[in-house]
């Protein structure tokens, strides 16, 4: 990331602005290493220190936190020295990311106190150190070092700057010092790894874009570029990788990487962190409960498979019944030429057309009669085998292509919402059990997704199964078109015909959103059924998502994601 000490020179220029003067109402400490103070200025905003693991950071944020049950003791402790108290002054030292702020917190008499609150957003976590007016620390989010070390951060030391490293500090060079800097650097050693060990708070980011546009001329002058950029405040941008995702944010315009990753700029730094990182944290957390109900729908699809998979080798086991049927009708055929102690019965085999004879296995300790007996016994018992395994081979084939169903729909899930609705459809299927005391209020369900065609007619989608089953069977008329991807799973596409018949567009969008929600997203052209709604059924006992039927026409779609976006009815 390139929250370097030049990109938190930006941002402390943009947040001085609105915390200069503001006063602390609220303090919160949603997560272990992250503070928001509530401060009150020309407007109430809320500034979030910390982050989570690996992220430090400070922003003026407008997500929504979830409450602790009990407050922490640091939180506890900052209600009580600064709750109330005014921002004097924002500043950052000439040292790495360190924000310091001077502040006026109410006295035991009312009268003014001087607090210090630095923040250190050095490393994997941010610390918040507070101080009072002589610079003793009174506590912090991590304690760190001990007594004899000098840069110890404990209860009852003095609070010390982390020690500057010995490198130029850029915004106070001159374009000749530059010059003369860059031209003396050591040969044989990569640009960027110069541009990192040559001058203060530059991160490996720009760092390696220094090096980039030094390509087309040289370095000092993308040098000068970036001082004068910071000194005039920067750009806040944000990068995202070819498939939309954010990857990167910086304070210049970012080109190293090409034309397949984005560039969006934002009015503030502020609005760049918080869109980054709620982004980024959004699809982390869609990422980790996608791979749980992954795992879960992936492990009951397994468990089908390996039970199917027993079930055919079974049901091959009982295709000798017939042979087994025609043996007791050749020994009670034979009866009266046999006698009990017999282990085999060689006799006409009248079920060959070309005649010819059958050996028969017996049993010598029964008696013929007995032998016919257990021979159609054994056939009773194959054909019923058969029966039911034909039949529990049925249903374990549906119930695997309802788990295949699940899991595409755990790939095309878009935001958190479809994730808990597919959660509460494994709940519902008896694949999810969660404990009755953790159980969740009842939710108002979605929406399915709602498109326009060019022509102006409503186009739905079904996001999970219960939402298809919704839509098809009770959410539309008869008479609309319903469209899904044949032979495979997917979302049901709705074109509602509003009173009329819809134009081949118009058809032609919808077929191509249903090729687009479906297993086949990534194919050139996708095989789609377009049937009217009437003609769906529902099967007797049909999972979630599953219908029938019989009459239809199919086209050939293509999943193109642009049309899809420019049809999305936002």
């Amino acid at each position: 990331m390139a929250f370097d000490a030049l990109f938190l020179r930006c941002l402390v220029r943009e947040l001085a602005g609105e915390l200069t003067g503001a006063r602390i109402e609220k303090i919160q400490q949603p997560a272990r290493g992250t503070v928001v103070l509530t401060v009150k200025g020309e407007r109430r905003r809320e500034l979030l220190i910390g982050g989570s693991s690996g992220a430090p950071r400070i922003h003026f944020t407008e997500a929504a936190f979830e409450k602790p049950p009990e407050p922490p003791m640091f939180c506890m402790l900052l209600r009580k020295h600064l709750t109330g108290a005014r921002i004097l002054e924002v500043a950052m030292p000439a040292t790495d990311r360190v924000l310091l702020m001077r502040l006026s917190a109410p006295g035991m008499f009312g009268e003014g106190e001087e607090r210090g609150l630095a923040v250190e957003l050095i490393g994997h976590a941010a610390n918040v150190i507070l101080t009072d007016g002589e610079g003793v620390i009174t506590d912090c989010l991590y304690r760190t070092g001990s007594a004899e070390d000098s840069r110890a951060v404990q209860p009852g030391m003095r609070y010390r700057l982390p020690t500057m490293q010995d490198k130029r500090e850029l915004l106070t060079m001159t374009d000749e010092e530059i010059g003369s800097a860059v031209s003396g650097f050591e040969p044989g050693r990569s640009l960027d790894r110069r541009v990192l060990e040559s001058f203060l708070g530059v991160s490996p980011l720009v760092a390696r874009e220094m090096a980039f546009r030094a390509e087309s001329g040289g370095l000092a002058a993308p040098l000068a570029a970036l001082r004068d950029a910071v000194l005039a405040g920067g750009e806040p941008c944000l990068i995202a990788d070819p498939e939309g995702m954010p990857f990167d944010f910086s304070y210049i315009p970012v080109f190293q990487y090409g034309v397949g990753y984005g560039l969006t700029k934002y009015d503030t730094f502020s609005e760049l962190l918080d869109a980054f990182y709620a982004k980024k944290d959004a699809a982390e957390r869609r990422r980790q409960r996608a791979g749980e109900l992954r795992k879960t729908a992936n492990n009951a699809r397994n468990r089908v498979a390996r039970r199917l998979a027993a079930q055919r080798q079974e049901l091959l086991n009982t295709e000798n019944m017939e042979w087994l049927r025609e043996c007791g009708d050749i020994v009670t055929a034979n009866i009266y030429a046999m006698k009990k102690g017999q282990r085999e019965l060689t006799a006409e085999d009248f079920y060959r057309e070309d005649g010819g004879s059958r050996t028969i296995p017996l049993d010598p300790l029964k008696s013929p009669q007995q032998n016919a007996a257990k021979y159609y016994k054994d056939y009773a018992r194959a054909k019923s085998a058969a029966t039911h395994l034909t039949e529990r081979i049925s249903e374990g084939e549906s119930e695997l292509s309802y788990l295949d169903s699940v899991l595409d729909e755990i790939d095309r899930a878009e935001t958190e919402r479809d994730l808990a609705e597919i959660r509460a459809e494994l709940e519902g299927t008896g694949y999810l059990r969660v404990p009755r005391q953790n159980r969740r209020p009842k939710r108002q369900p979605s929406q399915p997704m709602r498109f326009r065609s060019s022509a102006g007619l409503l186009i739905r989608a079904g996001r999970n199964n219960a939402q298809n089953d919704a839509l098809t069977l009770r959410d539309s008329a008869r008479s609309d078109l319903w469209f899904h991807a044949s032979k495979l799973h997917g979302a049901h596409v709705i074109l509602s015909r509003e009173g009329g018949a819809p134009d081949d567009e118009s058809v032609r969008e919808a077929a191509a959103i249903a090729a687009y929600y479906s297993q086949a997203r990534g194919a050139s052209k996708v095989p789609v059924d377009i049937t009217e709604v009437k003609q769906i059924k529902k099967p007797a006992g049909g999972r979630p998502g599953m219908v029938i039927y019989h009459t239809y026409r199919t086209v050939m779609a293509e999943p193109d994601e642009t049309l899809v976006e420019r049809l999305r009815v936002k």
